[in-house]
C-alpha cells in the first residue's frame, strides 16, 4: 500500500494557524485526505471546515 503525505494547516487556539504534516498509508490520495481530516479533528477538536489541506503527495517509501 503506498505512503501519503498531507501537508497543510489548521486553526488553533488564539486565532492562529498551525502547520501540520501527516504520513499514512492509504490506497489512494482521498482515503488519505479522508484520515488526516479525521486525525486533526479528533486529536484537536477541529471541524473540518477549520482545516486546510496544501497537498498530498505520495512519499518515498
Amino acid at each position: 500500500m503506498p505512503h501519503w503525505t498531507v501537508t497543510g494547516e489548521f486553526l488553533a487556539r488564539r486565532a492562529s494557524w498551525q502547520p501540520f504534516s501527516k504520513t499514512c498509508d492509504a490506497p489512494n490520495a482521498a482515503q488519505a485526505t479522508e484520515w488526516a481530516l479525521s486525525e486533526i479533528g479528533g486529536c484537536h477538536g477541529v471541524r473540518r471546515g477549520l482545516i486546510r489541506i496544501a497537498s498530498v503527495t505520495e512519499a518515498a517509501a
